[in-house]
């Protein structure tokens, strides 16, 4: 993990904020079932009537170490639960740093642009 850390009065201008499961002195936080319970917190139903997490809103394991990934897009469509998210990490000493949402985009495009074209069906 070492993208550059979101500090208090960070402007939100990239696409991510991860929430990392450590405290601002590097304890791990607890309980370890933390990212799993807050994105159920701002969960929905599905067509199904299947609970399932918000699309903007995701548990990962980075470096061994739970996460909440939070899509910025959040803020504008839910600035209630956005702002929940961003008290619980502050009210824990949570550290929060910028997400990958950029790089797994390059990622994405260098991999695509190395598979070789598709037999035409003509």
């Amino acid at each position: 993990m070492h993208s550059r850390p979101v500090t208090s009065n960070a402007p939100f201008e990239h696409h991510e904020i991860v929430i990392l499961g450590v405290t601002q002195t590097g304890a791990p936080f607890r309980p370890s079932d933390w990212a799993e319970r807050l994105c159920g917190l701002v969960s929905q139903f599905s067509r199904d009537r299947r609970i399932c997490y918000s699309p903007y809103v995701t548990p990962i394991v980075a470096d061994g170490v739970k996460c909440v990934v939070i899509d910025m897009r959040l803020k504008t469509a839910r600035p209630e639960a956005f702002a929940f998210l961003m008290g619980f990490a502050r009210e824990n000493g949570l550290v929060l740093r910028i997400g990958r949402a950029e790089a797994r985009q390059r990622a994405a495009s260098v991999l695509e642009d190395s598979l070789p074209d598709a037999p035409s069906a003509g």
